[in-house]
């Protein structure tokens, strides 16, 4: 393995707004490089996420300014961005209630907040229950040139990459279930929703729940942020996050998602993964490693996921563990470009980094 160079993707580290993070890329039929992540955040839990897009045509070396993709009254977490051949392209995206977080810092006598969350406190003070019920879910919206975006539509799992792109067209999404039913479901890390793949066959207006990912008793309920690639023979790999410590475990499906196997341990430390599969044959797995030396790491399989070659490290000069969901992508020389959120100095706001490095 070969690391070519580091680029920036978003750096804005002293910025009131300059936060940025859980990114994604893909690229259109022209080359033109597309990263989505949620950012112009104050920090990691705010109100003020929004889902943003950066463009670069010349293989990442230099990229436009954020352009707001999606500002809803909620925090907007965890862009993913798949290409849907040509220039269309779809994000995917969630919200979360900041309130529930940030409740601790609200005097429940006076009714003030704590004065570090500047006016973040009044901005909650707004969000009715109404509002935050009719916005909180998991959303997709699709574009056909990456400038206009169409309307929104709701997910019944979640994932931060998204969805993605079979052989035969349909979409696949392998997630945390989260029922279109009730929007105003949250689930997250420790809940009892499971890892559950859907399929659509209409480019989201409808989907399918297909079949879940088994849970063992070491793993139930600590599930969550998952990937999937279809391999060359049609079987899917994907991977999923679990704790203590945190690591990724590997779960094939091969009926099409309708049943997974039971997870696999390759004590494989770091999450949440991206799985790509690179024009050689080899599939890719990037991880954020939040272990000192913290940074981001990848592992390379030649057997379909099978195996997995050692730790290959992308980049370990991060302060904390404040970082990652890296996400790939083989630029036309074979190379890859893999983007992670990550931070240089502590005192810095987090931005969208990358690391270009071959085979």
């Amino acid at each position: 393995m070969q690391i070519i160079k580091q680029i920036t993707v978003c750096f804005k580290p002293y910025d009131r707004f300059g936060y940025f993070g859980w990114p994604s890329i893909a690229k259109q039929a022209d080359g033109t490089l597309v990263v989505a992540a949620s950012g112009l955040r104050f920090g990691h839990i705010c109100p003020w996420g929004r889902t943003v897009v950066f463009k670069s045509k010349d293989n990442g070396e230099t990229w436009t300014e954020p352009l707001v993709v999606n500002n809803t009254p909620l925090d907007d977490r965890d862009a993913g961005i798949i290409s849907l051949g040509g220039k269309r392209l779809a994000v995917t995206w969630f919200t979360s209630n900041t309130l529930q977080y940030w409740k601790k810092y609200k005097d429940p006598d006076t009714g003030k907040w704590d004065e570090n969350l500047t006016d973040g406190g009044a901005v909650l003070d707004s969000w009715t229950d109404e509002l935050v019920e009719q916005n909180l879910g998991s959303f997709i919206r699709i574009s056909p040139d990456g400038e206009y975006w169409g309307p929104t539509l709701r997910s019944p799992v979640n994932a931060p990459h998204g969805f993605i792109v079979l052989k035969d067209g349909s979409w696949l999404y392998l997630g945390k279930q989260w029922p279109i039913s009730n929007s105003g479901l949250q689930c997250t890390i420790g809940q009892e929703a499971p890892i559950s793949a859907a399929r659509s066959t209409d480019e989201g207006k409808t989907w399918t729940l297909l079949g879940d990912v088994p849970n063992t008793i070491d793993i139930e309920n600590d599930t969550c942020e998952s990937h999937v690639v279809e391999l060359d023979n049609g079987e899917l790999l994907g991977c999923v996050r679990i704790h203590n410590p945190l690591r990724t475990i590997f779960t094939r499906s091969t009926d099409g998602g309708k049943t997974w196997s039971v997870p696999e341990d390759p004590n494989f430390l770091g999450s949440p993964a991206h799985l790509l599969k690179h024009s050689s044959g080899a599939i890719v797995c990037v991880v954020g490693y939040r272990f000192e030396p913290f940074g981001e790491r990848a592992r390379v399989s030649t057997d379909g996921g099978h195996t997995w070659s050692d730790d290959v490290i992308l980049r370990d000069d991060s302060p904390n563990g404040d970082l990652g969901y890296p996400a790939s992508v083989e630029l036309d020389d074979g190379s890859i470009l893999t983007i992670y959120y990550h931070r240089m100095k502590l005192e810095q706001k987090c931005g969208i980094l990358g690391t270009i490095w071959r085979l």
